[in-house]
């Protein structure tokens, strides 16, 4: 990149979205915070990235069609790899199977997926299989019309169903973290709105297993929503929430167990992923309440 060469937005959002800007070697998303020390690499020349496909990593097809599959995500595994050469990613293993999905999207390291998890984060997981179907996915998600249904186990006791609508923003000082802030602080920058449906199951002792849906998509939505109102989930360090013994690190509890969405090939679908054996051993460990 040219000394004092300063890109308009339009143009760093294409560098971006290209996957031509590293921090640090690593490819990152629109929105990251970059730090003092850090290295930010900018490629004038596209970069010729490619999805390298995985035949070893092997991951669970919930549903497929013509035009999508519902893959079940496994905890601790990324979706997609953020730089050229990884390749353990849930992307890189469908590729190996539907190597379509690897040009489906407008994002060469993430292929065709509709959505993402956060890698602590396990369940469905929407892959398009055409670059139509990804345009129509996209569109889908973005309006909210895709339904998606957590199950979380979070600290404390939720009496009542809520709705939590605070805005969310980068962490002043984290760059790793979000942060949910107050409805009334004003026009934040960066600060976007997010709402999250939150409803209780089952009480356990400190503990409370409940459904979450996200009526928006912003980064680490569930988990800043649920730690601003004093229920961070177990395991999720990251914002305080209580250590779980029976979690690997980096694991916390939450599972995106159904969703819901007008396929352009075989119309509404319905689509359930089980709780993953680590997360029900958890639930057993624990008393009731």
């Amino acid at each position: 990149m040219r000394l004092g060469w300063a890109p308009s937005r339009r143009k760093a959002r294409e560098l971006i979205d290209g996957g031509r800007v590293t921090v640090n070697g690593r490819h990152l998303g629109k929105g990251a915070m970059v730090a003092a020390g850090d290295d930010v690499h900018v490629s004038e020349s596209p970069l010729a990235l490619a999805l390298q496909p995985n035949p070893h990593l092997r991951i669970e097809v919930l549903y497929e069609d013509e035009s999508v599959l519902v893959v079940n995500k496994p905890g601790l595994i990324p979706c997609h790899p953020l730089k050229q050469g990884e390749h353990d990613t849930v992307i890189n293993a469908v590729a190996a199977t539907y190597p379509e999905t690897a040009k489906a999207g407008d994002k060469p390291l993430e292929g065709g997926l509709v959505h993402r998890l956060d890698n602590g984060t396990s369940g469905a997981l929407i892959i398009a299989r055409t670059p139509r179907a990804f345009a129509l996915m996209r569109t889908a998600i973005r309006s909210g019309t895709i339904s998606r249904q957590y199950q979380a186990l979070c600290a404390g006791r939720v009496e009542e169903g809520i709705e939590i609508a605070t805005p969310i923003a980068h962490h002043a000082k984290n760059r790793r973290k979000m942060v949910a802030l107050p409805i009334n602080a004003g026009a934040t920058p960066g600060a976007r709105p997010a709402a999250t449906l939150v409803r209780p199951l089952r009480r356990y002792c400190g503990f409370s297993l409940i459904e979450v849906r996200p009526r928006t998509g912003r980064r680490h939505q569930l988990r800043v929503h649920l730690a601003s109102t004093g229920h961070p989930l177990a395991g999720d360090i990251l914002y305080n929430g209580p250590v779980v013994a029976e979690l690997a690190p980096g694991r916390f509890w939450l599972h995106l167990s159904e969703v819901a969405f007008e396929s352009p090939s075989s119309g509404y679908v319905t689509v359930q992923s089980p709780l993953p054996a680590d997360l029900d051993t958890v639930l057993r460990r624990l008393s009731p309440n």
